[in-house]
């Protein structure tokens, strides 16, 4: 690690456990902090609250006190779904106190180059398909945050001979001061996250945050498809490495005649490679700019988009049983994610959807329902499923209890070529604790199916 005597003697206030805030207490006691934990579930039902308090980390469970404040604080380190209307980080900020995320201090630490990526759909995809394509290069790839290990965790044991390749959210990047990526790609924005943020303009100045410490070395990856994103790296130093499905961009990423270029370089032909959709050929655009810039083979990279099938729960590809192939996007938790997962695929979609109801409407979705041949609806959404479903004119719709139920009723409606596809739409917390879960009940569902 680098720097690591600044945090010594430093008193630090963790604000919220998960795994950033567990792993930010323990790295900054190794490091000598004075370092204090708090979190609003009561220590009692909080193993990993007694865990830190056992090694002498001073914890305060509950609730979030004003009065922490009154302590000597350097700095706060929040989890990153903690809303800064938060009294504790309102006050904090009035007095002028630091308030950041732990990717913060994987940037502080790390001797490794970062490439760190982020986007409103994609980051998952992309990050796995850099960790891949990385492999067997010059440098070691490491990955962190949201996909993986928590990036301050990765960056402790990192050296100069590492690549750490992470995934950081729009949360994440607002609680940043100094992150420094070496390169740093941005796929898309559209509206999400806007409970959090407030506007779109919020949520946009958050990611552009992952530009904000780039010098003239550094590098940045940018979807130039995306007219807010390039708004968003206007003025950003280092060199710009575009990337685009409709546009020849020389000096980036791009299709030509369905071949997939890089600069000047033929990478893959189209047809080569095994992830279907659009949207996944613009993870795969970003990815391969980013890998290249930092040394990636040219044949490690065709292997893997050769190979490559989806990251788990993002359109993965499960089986193809009596010529039905199964897909599981339960990561598809908002609208435009599941509108991605349906415009992937040319053949005949049953679609699997439904869940938790947050007060929206699916009118947004209804032109994707209209390339849908069958709809099976689930959860406290299925109604409105159901009349989006209706509007679009989907002539097959049947309701369920689940997932569990979704599975038998979609095959029995499908048709030889035809895909079945879980994509939601929605959270999935009415029925189940994650869209893990969700999505592994779905491939526990299909292998029943097969069984039987």
């Amino acid at each position: 690690m680098k720097n690591e005597q600044q945090f010594k003697d430093q008193y630090v206030l963790v604000l919220g456990l998960a795994k950033s805030g567990e792993a930010a207490s323990r790295l900054l006691f190794r490091l000598g902090a004075h370092v204090t934990v708090n979190d609003a579930k009561p220590i009692e039902e909080n193993p990993k609250a007694k865990e830190l308090e056992g090694l002498g980390i001073k914890v305060v469970c509950g609730a979030h006190p004003l009065t922490l404040l009154d302590e000597p604080i350097d700095f706060i380190v929040k989890n990153p779904g903690i809303p800064y209307s938060n009294p504790i980080i309102s006050e904090a900020i009035k007095r002028g106190i630091t308030v950041v995320t732990e990717v913060e201090l994987a940037s502080m630490l790390s001797e490794a180059d970062m490439i760190a990526i982020t986007g409103s759909n994609g980051k998952t995809t992309t990050t796995t398909l850099v960790v891949e394509m990385l492999k067997n290069s010059g440098k070691e790839p490491l990955v962190a945050g949201n996909i993986g290990t928590v990036a301050c965790e990765v960056a402790e044991k990192a050296t100069a001979e590492n690549i750490i390749v992470t995934e950081v959210s729009s949360f994440q990047l607002q609680g940043t001061k100094n992150f420094h990526p070496k390169v740093a790609v941005l796929l898309n924005l559209f509206d999400a996250h806007l409970d959090y943020h407030g506007t779109k303009e919020a949520y946009g100045h958050a990611k552009a945050k992952i530009f904000a410490n780039q010098e003239e070395n550094d590098f940045y990856v940018i979807n130039v498809d995306d007219d807010f994103v390039v708004k968003l790296a206007e003025g950003v130093k280092g060199t710009k490495i575009p990337f685009s499905t409709t546009t020849e961009v020389a000096d980036g990423a791009y299709v030509k005649d369905h071949v997939v270029f890089f600069k000047d370089e033929k990478i893959i032909d189209q047809a080569e490679i095994t992830l279907p959709g659009k949207h996944n050929l613009e993870n795969i655009l970003a990815a391969i700019a980013a890998a290249k810039t930092m040394g990636a083979r040219t044949d490690q990279i065709v292997n893997v988009l050769k190979s490559f099938t989806g990251v788990k729960h993002r359109v993965q590809y499960v089986t193809t049983y009596n010529d039905r192939k199964f897909f599981n996007d339960s990561k598809a938790t908002n609208i435009l994610a599941a509108q991605a997962a349906v415009s992937a695929f040319t053949e005949p979609v049953i679609l699997l959807a439904g869940g938790l109801d947050r007060g929206n409407s699916f009118d947004a979705f209804i032109p994707s329902l209209e390339k849908v041949k069958a709809v099976v609806t689930f959860g406290e959404t299925k109604e409105k499923m159901k009349s989006a479903a209706k509007e679009a004119g989907v002539e097959i719709i049947k309701e369920v209890l689940n997932v569990e139920e979704a599975v038998p009723v979609a095959y029995h409606l499908s048709e030889a070529g035809d895909i079945i596809l879980l994509s939601p739409a929605c959270a999935s917390w009415d029925q189940y604790k994650t869209f893990e879960e969700r999505g592994d009940k779905f491939i526990y569902a299909v292998e029943q199916l097969i069984q039987r």
